[in-house]
């Protein structure tokens, strides 16, 4: 079987990997994430995850293997909702999307060097009404310090989730229907024993 490279150092994409049984190893990368004035959103986290898979594959330095790169990030109002910068920055952001819908994109990219693979699953996320008090407990957590839109929809973040309609996989950071669809390309299975 071709072995499976994970260019990502996110736990949750471990984790979801490891949840649907497939066998990998992780391949150290360093991606810039700056968005180009003119992408969109959804432009910016297909190339970022084009350019996670081609930079593992570039580190596999020749050996054989399949390499998965993703990225996710949050869209409200046409704009992505990065890594909160500081604790208001944090505030801010959840005050935004406080009482609201949002989009997480999730953009997952294959290659073996012959062939690359790329998905973009969007979900569809709103956030009850939320207080002061609601938003400043939460970064006490230390929860939403690294996280896109700054919140864990997997941690203690899933309180202010009202609705989801799309992929909680995704959302989460990685789609694993359509993860496992693109690995069947390679003849990678899932659920492996």
């Amino acid at each position: 079987m071709t072995p499976l490279y994970l260019a990502s150092g996110s736990p949750r994409r471990r984790e979801l990997l490891t949840q649907i049984g497939v066998k990998f190893q992780r391949v150290a990368v360093d991606v810039p994430e700056v968005q180009a004035p003119s992408e969109t959103p959804s432009d910016y986290v297909q190339r970022l995850a084009l350019d996670k898979a081609r930079a593992g594959l570039r580190a596999l330095d020749g050996k054989p293997g399949v390499v998965l790169g993703a990225d996710t990030l949050g869209v409200l109002d046409g704009q992505v909702l990065e890594k909160p910068l500081s604790r208001e920055h944090g505030a801010d952001l959840l005050r935004a999307m406080s009482g609201r819908e949002h989009t997480v994109m999730t953009a997952v990219a294959t290659t073996d060097g012959e062939r690359e693979l790329l998905r973009l699953v969007q979900s569809q996320v709103r956030f009850r009404p939320l207080s002061e008090d609601d938003i400043s407990r939460y970064w006490l957590t230390g929860e939403p310090q690294d996280k896109a839109g700054g919140y864990a929809i997997q941690g203690f973040g899933a309180v202010f989730v009202s609705e989801l309609r799309g992929s909680y996989s995704a959302v989460v950071g990685l789609p694993l229907e359509a993860t496992a669809q693109m690995l069947s390309e390679y003849n990678i299975p899932v659920w492996q024993s």
